[in-house]
């Protein structure tokens, strides 16, 4: 619930940004000279931009959390019981291990969301974002029927 609240606070602030920008960028074009409107529409493309990518990093973690909710309903949800260190965080061989597992059932059942969102959790878990990401993606993709790339 924590990390709800964090990026709900830091999307905020965010927006407040794209306000506070996009007014400067309305003020520059506002002035009418060549120099100020260019800078003006220059300055306005960021928070587009911004908005964009906060959509979709918003929508992207909904259809995760959405995907969770469903697979735990079914009882599916993967267990977390593997290896800590001392510090708390999960120990690279024991993550390694799930992974190899996770992967082979990806492997086995490539139509199927729930070893893609499975598969998910074990990259994130062994501490590998982009290809967590891109495992998400294909679980979200596969559970509402969109075509899968790659």
């Amino acid at each position: 619930m924590r990390d709800k609240i964090t990026y709900g606070v830091l999307a905020a602030v965010l927006c407040v940004y794209f306000v506070l920008a996009g007014g400067r960028g309305l003020a520059l074009i506002g002035q009418g000279t060549a120099v100020t409107v260019a800078l003006g529409l220059s300055v306005l493309v960021m928070p587009v931009i911004g908005a964009w990518f906060l959509w979709q990093t918003t929508r992207f973690a909904r259809d995760a959390d959405r995907l969770a909710a469903e697979l735990a309903a079914e009882g599916g949800l993967p267990v977390d019981d593997l290896e800590r260190t001392a510090s708390g965080r999960i120990d690279r061989a024991a993550a390694d291990a799930a992974f190899a597992r996770r992967k082979t059932e990806a492997e086995a059942a490539p139509d199927d969301w729930r070893v893609w969102f499975r598969l998910a959790v074990a990259y994130r878990d062994a501490r590998d974002t982009p290809r967590a990401r891109r495992a998400m993606q294909r679980a979200i993709a596969l559970r509402h029927g969109r075509p899968v790339c790659g």
